[in-house]
C-alpha cells in the first residue's frame, strides 16, 4: 500500500475513498436484495441488479469525489495551501461516508413504509421538522437508535480513514499537476455520465422491471435522494406563474367543465374520480395508440395542410377522423402524458420526468393490466430517453419493446430502428398476444419524423430536396403507416382492437402569438374493427383519447381523468383545447375564442381565425375566463394534492 500510496500520491486518497464507499453500496445493496430475495428473483434481476448498480455507483462517486480529486490534482502540497486542501478533503470524506452510510441504514425503514429507496417524500418531511421528530419518537425508536449509532461509527470511521489515507503523502512536480488534474477530472466526469450519449447517466437507463422496488434497488439511496432534489426543481406550479385562484373553485369549475353526471362523481378526497360507463359492452378489445413522431395537421391534406400524407388521408376516409383536434403541448413527453394519463399540461415538465409521478400515478396502462391486459411500449429507439422507461414501467407497463430488444432491423438511423422495422415488430406483437389469447394494451410510438431524418433510401418519392427534410421525412413516416395498416387488416387481431393513430405534437412552434394555436392542430383517426367512417369536426383535445378508447374497447371504470369520452353526445359549451408552450397556457373555446395565461402579465384574451392562423385581441366573458383559469390551474393542484394518483382498483360494475 506503501508503494501505491508513494505513485499515486494526491491521487491516493481518492481512490481509497472511492473503494470504500463502492463497497458499503454494494453490501448495502446485496443486503437489501436478500431481504426482497423473493421480488429479486421473479424480476429474473439478481444479474442486473448489481451490474446496473456498479454504474449508479460509479457515477455518485464520481459526482462526489471530482471536486477534491481536482483540488488535490492542482494544490496539494507540503506548503500552508496544500495543507488546507488536506483538510478540506477530510471533512469531505467525513461527511460523504456520512451521507452515505447514514442513506442506507434509514434505507429499509422507508422500504417498509413506502416500498421505494429515500425520495423525494424524505425531503419532504424535513419541512415539517416538529412533527416527523414526534412521529420517529412516537414509533421508530430502534430505527433512530440504529441510525444514531450508524452515524455515530460513520463519523469515527470517516475521521481515521482520512486521517491514514491523507498521512505522508507524496506530491508530484508542479509541470505534471495540470496534466494530473485533466486525466482525473476527465476520469470522474466519464464515470458520472457513464455513456457517450447525448444525456447523462439516470435511473431510467437501468430501469429494467415493473416492480418499482427492484429498479430502485438498482439506485443506492444517496443517488436516489439528490435525483429526487433534482427533479424537484421542475416541479413548478402554476400558482407561481398565473393568477391565484380558490382551490374549491378550481375544482368545482373542472368538474363542471367534464362532461359526465354530477352522480358519477365518487369522492370529494379526489375531485374528479369519477365512474365511466363504456358506449361498447361487449368482449373488451385491444387497444393500440401509434404515437406519430412531430406530425402536424400541416403536413396532412384532409386538414387543409400539404399532400405529405396520402395513408393518413384514407384513414380520414375510412375511419373516426378528427378534424380540429389540439395537441397539449409541443414536446414528445407532453404528447405521452395526455394518450397515456389524460392528464392535463402545467408550466412543470410533464409527469413522464417529474419525480414524484415515477410511481403510483395513474395511467391507462395501470387501469388495463388490472383487466388482465398485455400492457408494453414498442419504441424504435432507446426507451430511457426523456425518462419514459423509468415512468412506463412504474405507472402500469410491463413490457418495454425498445431497440435492445430488435433482431437485425432493416435500417437504423440516429434515433433507432426506422418506422418500418417499428411497425413490424408491432405487427408480430401482436400476432403473438392474439395466438396466446391475451388481451393487449400497446403504445407505438414512431422516431423517423425526427431530425435528422434518417430513413431508408428509395421508400418514397421526395418531396424536395435535400432527402433529409422534414417534408421527406413525414412522407416516410406516412408510407411505413400505411404498409402497417395494410396489414393490420388481414390479420387475426383487426377485429378485435381499437387503434388510433395520433400526432405526439407538430414539427415546431414558431409563430408571433406567445401560444401559436395554429402549431398545436394534429391528426387522429380511430379505426380497426366495427370503427364506422365519420368526420368529427367538433373542437377536442389530445385529453379526450383515452376515455374515448376505454368506451370504444368496453372498459367500464372509476378513474380521473378530465377529457372526454367522444363516443358520447359533447355540448357546444364544453367543447375547447388547452394548449401549453413553456409557462404559458392557452384555453380555446369551440368558436375559437381564445383565453392566454402568462406569467407577470395580465390575462389577454383573442379570437382565432383558423383559416389565417391568426389572432386579434377580442373580449370574452368572464364565465369563459373563470373556468380557463381553473383549467389552467388544476394540473398543479391535482399534483401538489395526489388527485391523480393510481387507485388499488379501478373497477366499475353498473
Amino acid at each position: 500500500m506503501q508503494r501505491l500510496k508513494a505513485k499515486l500520491g494526491p491521487i491516493y486518497p481518492i481512490l481509497i475513498t472511492s473503494l470504500v464507499i463502492l463497497l458499503i453500496f454494494t453490501v448495502s445493496r446485496l443486503s437489501l436484495s436478500i431481504w426482497q430475495f423473493d421480488r429479486v428473483s421473479e424480476a429474473d434481476g439478481w444479474l442486473l441488479v448489481f451490474s446496473r448498480g456498479l454504474r449508479i455507483d460509479i457515477a455518485s462517486i464520481s459526482y462526489l469525489l471530482v471536486l477534491p480529486a481536482l483540488l488535490m490534482s492542482l494544490l496539494s502540497g507540503k506548503h500552508v495551501l496544500g495543507q488546507v486542501c488536506i483538510w478540506l478533503l477530510r471533512g469531505w470524506i467525513i461527511f460523504g461516508l456520512w451521507l452515505i452510510v447514514y442513506m442506507e441504514v434509514v434505507t429499509p425503514a422507508f422500504i417498509i413504509e413506502y416500498d421505494l429507496r429515500p425520495n423525494r417524500l424524505f425531503i419532504e418531511y424535513l419541512i415539517y421538522p416538529k412533527e416527523v421528530l414526534s412521529m420517529l419518537w412516537g414509533g421508530y425508536k430502534i430505527e433512530l437508535l440504529i441510525a444514531l449509532l450508524a452515524s455515530v461509527l460513520a463519523l469515527i470511521i470517516g475521521w481515521k480513514l482520512s486521517g491514514s489515507v491523507t498521512k505522508g503523502l507524496t506530491y508530484p512536480n508542479w509541470k505534471w499537476r495540470p496534466v494530473i488534474a485533466i486525466v482525473v477530472v476527465a476520469m470522474c466526469v466519464m464515470g458520472g455520465r457513464s455513456t457517450l450519449g447525448h444525456r447523462p447517466l439516470n435511473p431510467s437507463m437501468v430501469a429494467f422491471s415493473s416492480d418499482p422496488l427492484i429498479n430502485d434497488l438498482t439506485l443506492n439511496s444517496a443517488y436516489s435522494l439528490m435525483f429526487a432534489i433534482k427533479q424537484m426543481t421542475s416541479e413548478q406550479s402554476a400558482e407561481d406563474f398565473y393568477p391565484k385562484m380558490d382551490p374549491a373553485t378550481i375544482i368545482s369549475e373542472v368538474r363542471a367543465s367534464m362532461n359526465i353526471d354530477s352522480s358519477a362523481f365518487v369522492e370529494d378526497v379526489k375531485p374528479t374520480l369519477a365512474n365511466h360507463v363504456a358506449s361498447y359492452q361487449g368482449k373488451p378489445k385491444n387497444i393500440v395508440i401509434l404515437l406519430l413522431e412531430s406530425h402536424g395537421a400541416r403536413y396532412v391534406k384532409s386538414l387543409g395542410g400539404k399532400d405529405l400524407s396520402p395513408n393518413l388521408d384514407k384513414l380520414y376516409q375510412q375511419g373516426w377522423g378528427f378534424e380540429r383536434l389540439y395537441a397539449t403541448g409541443t414536446r414528445s413527453v407532453r404528447g405521452i402524458e395526455a394518450v397515456t394519463t389524460g392528464f392535463s399540461p402545467t408550466p412543470a415538465r410533464s409527469v413522464v420526468k417529474l419525480g414524484k409521478s415515477q410511481t403510483n400515478f395513474f395511467s391507462i396502462a395501470d387501469l388495463l393490466k388490472e383487466q388482465q391486459y398485455h400492457t408494453q411500449f414498442i419504441y424504435g429507439g432507446e426507451s430511457h430517453f426523456d425518462n419514459m422507461k423509468s415512468f412506463f414501467l412504474g405507472n402500469g407497463f410491463v413490457d418495454m419493446q425498445d431497440f435492445p430488444t430488435f433482431k437485425s432491423p432493416a435500417f437504423v438511423g440516429s434515433w433507432g430502428a426506422c418506422d418500418e422495422d417499428l411497425y413490424e415488430k408491432a405487427d408480430q406483437q401482436f400476432s403473438a398476444l392474439t395466438e396466446q389469447g391475451k388481451p393487449f394494451f400497446s403504445l407505438v410510438f414512431s422516431s423517423s419524423n425526427h431530425t435528422p431524418y434518417d430513413y431508408p433510401d428509395n421508400k418514397i418519392s421526395l418531396y424536395n430536396e435535400p432527402k433529409q427534410s422534414v417534408e421527406n421525412a413525414v412522407k416516410y413516416a406516412d408510407f411505413a403507416l400505411g404498409q402497417f395498416v395494410a396489414k393490420a387488416k388481414k390479420s387475426a387481431y383487426w377485429n378485435d382492437t381499437v387503434f388510433v393513430v395520433v400526432a405526439d405534437h407538430d414539427a415546431s412552434a414558431g409563430g408571433a402569438l406567445t401560444v401559436p394555436i395554429g402549431h398545436f392542430k394534429i391528426p387522429a383517426v380511430i379505426f380497426g374493427g366495427g370503427i364506422e367512417h365519420r368526420a368529427d369536426s367538433r373542437l377536442v383535445s389530445q385529453l379526450d383519447l383515452v376515455p374515448t378508447l376505454l368506451s370504444l374497447a368496453g372498459i367500464n371504470s372509476q378513474n380521473p381523468i378530465i377529457g372526454h369520452d367522444l363516443t358520447k353526445v359533447l355540448p357546444v359549451e364544453k367543447q375547447r383545447a388547452m394548449m401549453q408552450r413553456g409557462n404559458d397556457f392557452a384555453w380555446m373555446t369551440e368558436d375559437n375564442q381564445v383565453v392566454v395565461f402568462r406569467p407577470g402579465k395580465a390575462i389577454a384574451s383573442y379570437r382565432y381565425d383558423p383559416i389565417l392562423e391568426s389572432v386579434t385581441a377580442h373580449p370574452v366573458q368572464q364565465s369563459i375566463i373563470t373556468r380557463a383559469h381553473a383549467n389552467a390551474m388544476w394540473g398543479s393542484l391535482a399534483f401538489k394534492n395526489d388527485y391523480y394518483t393510481a387507485q388499488q382498483s379501478y373497477l366499475f360494475t353498473q
